[in-house]
């Protein structure tokens, strides 16, 4: 499915710190299309899409700001991303992200394994934005991930109100609850 060009895209959480739900939402005229990510993905994504605009030698606007990067009901995921790719298209002067759908019961490297004539394709999402538009995800992505917990100083876990069992403390506790 390919979303050429869309009007619209961000990434949003529903639920607590801990308990969140995160999603990639784009639309394209009345066509909303919402799918279900990780949130170590949202912030892969954000600072992916930094690098790449660090290396276009063109100026980009700061886009829409995050009043209009809402999610819109309803939250219906087509699925779960597995694999996200980005990358910018001179020639078109856009950004392409293509997301392909998680497949249950395997991960990326048994995927590559376990390929089967009867096995079904993994759905796959393009979606083309302009530079200014993903420079407004890349910059609602990052802050929405940082509303999560608290992440632990010395090994990058997050970390529960109650405290943290810190694995590069040797499993004694650190963080909040020390």
């Amino acid at each position: 499915m390919d979303l050429d060009p869309v009007d619209r895209i961000t990434a949003g959480a529903v639920g607590e710190p801990g308990q969140r739900t995160f999603f990639l939402q784009a639309r394209t005229g009345d066509r909303v299309v919402t799918i279900s990510v990780e949130k170590e993905q949202v912030e892969l994504l954000s600072s992916s899409i930094l690098d790449i605009l660090a290396s276009v030698d063109k100026e980009t606007g700061e886009g829409p700001p995050d009043t209009e990067l809402e999610l819109e009901p309803p939250l219906e995921p087509l699925w779960r991303a597995g694999r996200l790719s980005i990358g910018y298209v001179e020639e078109r002067d856009l950004m392409l992200l293509e997301l392909e759908e998680l497949v249950p019961g395997t991960d990326e490297e048994q995927a590559e394994e376990l390929v089967t004539p009867d096995a079904p394709e993994p759905a796959r999402l393009r979606m083309w934005a302009t530079r200014e538009q993903m420079l407004a995800l890349s910059r609602h992505g990052a802050a929405v991930a940082a509303r999560g917990r608290p992440r632990c100083q010395f090994c990058g876990n997050p970390m529960d109100p109650e405290g943290h069992v810190c694995p590069a403390m040797n499993g004694h506790r650190g963080g909040a609850g020390a």
